[in-house]
């Protein structure tokens, strides 16, 4: 199965019966930018980790969720589980502005009020062609949704950027976020909090070993519980090839990006 953007087809992966776009970094960019500029409709890109599929395997109604969303691989646990190309969500995104030449409306959800502050302020000296629209803090009431999101669309944003944490951020923009609000929508990770300089940045060179968890786990122990999450992923993908449900998709059906 490929999913289409513009002239971009995202060829998909099968991840524990989740379609997961197989894109390089590049691809990457030209298929997010091509949904940020379309003229109409609205694609939420979710990234999923090691993680995220353990937490999928037993949460049905966020496995519904992510498959109504485009998905991408996020981190070593799920690349080298699945042989697709490593994507690092909290490394794509700033990338991702830079990539994008023509000057975008960016709001952003989530995290301390003060580390949102800290994050776009470093947006801004990251990409400053921009507008960065800080909306709310990640902490807001949530029968106060609506009036979060009244104040984005009056806001004429092109991106939305959400980061509350998984499966959370996943649902609440399933549940608030509709067309007019963005063209394109991206939840993440700890994505405010390492612009912030909150949570340093795993080194390049770490990334391409692919060592980005084990870089983590020695900088900070209390990450063991996302250790396991790998090692579950692993158990889950054997029992998952081993059942023989994975099956083929079939290449001659295209899923419309922006179709919301």
């Amino acid at each position: 199965m490929n999913l289409v953007s513009g002239t971009i087809a995202a060829p998909q992966r099968d991840i524990l019966g989740l379609p997961v776009c197989d894109l390089g970094w590049a691809d990457a960019f030209a298929f997010a930018e091509e949904m940020a500029t379309m003229p109409f409709g609205q694609s939420v890109i979710a990234f999923i980790d090691a993680g995220n599929a353990a937490l999928m395997m037993r949460d049905p109604e966020y496995r519904a969720v992510l498959e109504r969303q485009v998905v991408l691989p996020d981190g070593d646990g799920v690349a080298i589980a699945s042989g697709m190309a490593p994507l690092t969500g909290t490394a794509f995104v700033p990338a991702l502005l830079t990539y994008i030449a023509r000057p975008m409306r960016v709001a952003l959800i989530g995290a301390r009020s003060e580390t949102l502050a800290r994050a776009a302020d470093n947006l801004r000296r990251h990409a400053p062609w921009h507008a960065f629209l800080p909306i709310a803090d990640g902490h807001f009431e949530r029968d106060q949704s609506d009036a979060v999101m009244e104040r984005v669309r009056a806001a004429d944003v092109d991106i939305l950027l959400v980061s509350m944490g998984s499966p959370a951020q996943e649902k609440w923009i399933d549940r608030h976020v509709g067309p007019g609000h963005a063209r394109l929508v991206l939840s993440l990770g700890p994505l405010f909090e390492t612009l912030a300089g909150d949570t340093p940045p795993v080194p390049q060179a770490v990334r391409r070993l692919r060592l980005g968890g084990l870089y983590r786990l020695m900088r900070d122990p209390s990450r063991m519980p996302r250790h396991r999450a790998r090692i579950a992923l692993a158990y889950h993908r054997l029992r998952y090839r081993l059942s023989g449900s994975m099956t083929a998709r079939d290449d001659g059906h295209a899923a419309k990006a922006g179709s919301l």
